[in-house]
């Protein structure tokens, strides 16, 4: 198969087909969209092809049949008939509701100079410039206009830091949009994209036909490459890459349909480079998504593997962000896991890939101030440590590496919640050089705190809290005593197992005492 050039950073339909790219096609799908309905709305994370998919639908309404010749749609679409289109992106920076109103007139300006429009008068909002555009392209054209709104919640995003303004952006936004509704004669089909999933009653209640196909399975794969996709449309460029660890690195990415998914963005830029390297991770800053964690006082401990209502995954308001919506919405977490019973449908999340797994936990320790680097070398060492049954030399490294870190993510008095601190960092310095760990692991009497996999040896970890150094002895031995009475050695038959208690004090804020001793047959 002939090599064709990687559409890296190509946003634009008609470069990527003028320029002999890849392109996964997407037309039945799309197809299949304008078909059942004219009012949409997608949320997928940053760089997954959102933006190129609005572009395929702007191409396609206005009628350039020569850039789909040879793709599904080509004999299925009718090319003598084109509608007007307005197409809205806020790609920019947007600190106030004037910001925002400023750029709209001007995309709203471009619109009017491409069709050959009489400027509107400068006086009006962008509201009022909204309905008079969509009213004089309909009667200019014959026929009704398409609306493709792409990065419609970055205005804000831009301000979640700010909840007075992010509110004050959101509310002329909800505006704005009920446009939209307000002039449905004049509109033939709406396709809304964007990262987060604001509700229709925070922002969507003025355009509340539009049909949220989020987690649709019929469209899950509306965006994103499916392992098909690699092994057909960019077979040329496996040649040398090692097939398992593409799909261990990068894919995992699910939406209810029957395909895990890549980021094109990862792949694009592995078949440029030939490395594995964490590329979408390194184009985000989750400084916000960190601050969070930190405010809720949630740990990755909670957050991986744990279960959430679709409600509370379809959630984002700017007075209300739970963190499991925003991880998962944010792409950092994903549904690997369904069950429903008759009064709700529950999602198991987690993280999709090696990518994010290892990049999301040396980010936090380093928005902790411990640098990622040292981190994973501390990882490393403990690994070793536990390998070579030193737990006198597990011990010291462990203490002086939770010395190291501010103690700043759970204030609250509940012993619980210590725990889950101690528990969380040691979680996290594993995770961050690729260690199998399991939070939570159940067993047949009950869930182990921790279960570390090294090679075909199991380290199975039970933290206690001790109010001091005096009772940090109770506390072991009340941590051995849950774990042989709960059978946590017999889930690994034949494997060896040690049970390891630890011992961490509320108010050293550090370690007590580690005990360990071998259960499993070697």
């Amino acid at each position: 198969m002939t090599r064709q050039r990687l559409p890296i950073g190509i946003q634009s339909f008609s470069r990527l087909r003028e320029t002999d790219s890849y392109y996964v096609d997407k037309t039945p799908l799309i197809r299949d969209l304008i078909e059942r309905g004219d009012h949409w709305f997608l949320s997928r994370p940053r760089r997954f092809g959102k933006s190129l998919l609005v572009d395929t639908i702007s191409t396609l309404f206005a009628g350039r049949e020569n850039l789909f010749r040879g793709l599904a749609i080509h004999d299925q679409w009718d090319w003598s008939v084109t509608h007007p289109v307005v197409r809205l992106s806020f790609g920019g920076r947007y600190g106030t509701p004037q910001e925002i109103e400023g750029d709209i007139i001007e995309q709203l300006e471009s619109v009017e100079r491409r069709y050959g429009l009489r400027p509107a008068t400068t006086s009006d909002t962008g509201p009022r410039r909204l309905r008079n555009l969509l009213d004089r392209l309909h009667r200019q054209t014959g026929q009704r206009v398409v609306i493709l709104v792409d990065e419609y919640d970055k205005p804000i995003l831009d301000t979640l830091h700010d909840p007075v303004r992010a509110r004050a952006n959101r509310d002329y936004l909800q505006g704005f949009y009920g446009i939209i509704k307000d002039s449905a004669a004049h509109v033939r089909f709406v396709f809304v994209t964007g990262v987060s999933m604001f509700s229709r009653v925070s922002l969507f209640s003025g355009l509340n036909n539009l049909k949220d196909i989020s987690l649709d399975p019929r469209f899950a794969t509306l965006c994103g490459y499916t392992d098909a996709d690699l092994d057909t449309v960019f077979a040329p460029e496996l040649d040398g890459l090692d097939r398992d660890m593409i799909r261990t690195w990068y894919n995992g990415y699910h939406w209810l349909g029957e395909e895990q998914l890549y980021n094109p963005f990862d792949v694009l830029l592995l078949f440029d480079s030939r490395r594995f390297k964490p590329y979408w991770f390194q184009t985000g800053s989750p400084t916000f998504l960190f601050d969070t964690l930190k405010e809720k006082s949630v740990s990755p401990l909670d957050l991986e593997g744990c279960l959430a209502d679709e409600a509370l995954v379809s959630k984002f308001e700017v007075e209300d962000i739970s963190a499991e919506a925003l991880l998962f919405q944010t792409g950092y977490l994903t549904i690997t896991g369904e069950q429903s019973d008759e009064f709700a449908t529950l999602y198991r999340l987690d993280y999709p890939n090696q990518e994010v797994r290892l990049s999301l936990n040396r980010s936090l320790l380093q928005h902790l101030g411990k640098a990622a680097a040292e981190a994973a070398g501390e990882g490393r060492a403990l690994c070793a440590l536990l390998k070579d049954n030193d737990f006198t030399g597990f011990v010291d490294t462990l203490k002086a590496y939770l010395a190291s870190i501010p103690y700043q993510w759970h204030a609250t008095g509940d012993l619980a919640r210590y725990e889950a601190w101690y528990a969380s960092l040691l979680h996290m310095a594993f995770r961050s050089i690729g260690v199998e760990v399991r939070a939570e692991e159940a067993t047949s009497h009950g869930r182990a705190d921790m279960v570390v996999h090294l090679g075909d040896r199991v380290f199975v970890l039970e933290f206690k809290m001790a109010e001091s150094a005096d009772d940090a002895g109770a506390a072991l031995d009340a941590a051995f005593n849950q774990m042989r009475a709960r059978g946590y050695a017999d889930t690994y038959h034949g494997q060896p197992v040690h049970l390891i208690a630890i011992a961490c004090g509320r108010d050293a804020r550090n370690l007590l005492e580690v005990r360990a001793e071998l259960a499993g047959i070697p």
